[in-house]
């Protein structure tokens, strides 16, 4: 059985087999003693996407009292789920994202803690994920957009929306328009100014 540490679009944390190519965490959120999570479902604001794999380092899943190792099918998953990526492990993605984030609000050099507080305030309502409204065409997204449309996750990749399963992305489906977005609109309009997230293979065949 696997263990519940995977995150899915909406920010719901699952246990599917399904691994994937990035792993993070948003603190200690889990008891080592029995591989379960505790009732939050986030201990710092800091919401991270990090490397699986990062030089010589390696970690027991949930084995001790520290961070607790979630997992994420791609980018795309981790940023709509209101991750973004880690400065210590993923540092020039971390600084990428950062340069975008400041080309798309027109700020200065934003440290990771206030880029976190602005993320925190897009991502949850309450305990809820957070949906927000979208007023353009699925066409005209940037890609690693994941919009919701009947309960359903999609990531958008050159105009085109594919489903987002517990099994890995579907076939490539015909959506004009989506009411809700996933993705932070802060972070969308990152990507609209120009970060590219690393996606599954699936989307880029």
């Amino acid at each position: 059985m696997p263990l519940q540490n995977r995150v899915t679009p909406f920010g719901d944390i699952v246990a599917i087999p399904q691994r994937g190519l990035f792993t993070g965490n948003r603190g200690i959120i889990h008891d080592p003693a029995t591989k379960t999570l505790l009732d939050k479902r986030w201990a710092s604001r800091a919401w991270l996407v990090c490397a699986c794999q990062y030089k010589d380092f390696h970690r027991q899943v949930m084995a001790r009292r520290s961070w607790t190792e979630l997992f994420f099918l791609d980018e795309a998953t981790a940023l709509a789920a209101g991750h973004r990526p880690c400065f210590y492990c993923r540092r020039d993605a971390a600084e990428a994202f950062r340069a975008a984030w400041m080309r798309a609000k027109g700020v200065a050099r934003p440290t990771a803690p206030q880029i976190d507080e602005v993320l925190h305030g897009e991502r949850l309502v309450g305990r809820r994920k957070r949906l927000h409204a979208i007023d353009v065409a699925v066409r005209d997204l940037p890609d690693g957009a994941m919009i919701a449309v009947d309960g359903t996750a999609y990531a958008v990749v050159a105009g085109v929306a594919h489903a987002w399963t517990e099994t890995g992305y579907g076939p490539s489906v015909d959506i004009d328009r989506a009411r809700a977005l996933l993705t932070p609109p802060s972070t969308l309009a990152t990507l609209r100014a120009g970060y590219r997230p690393a996606l599954h293979p699936a989307l880029t065949a």
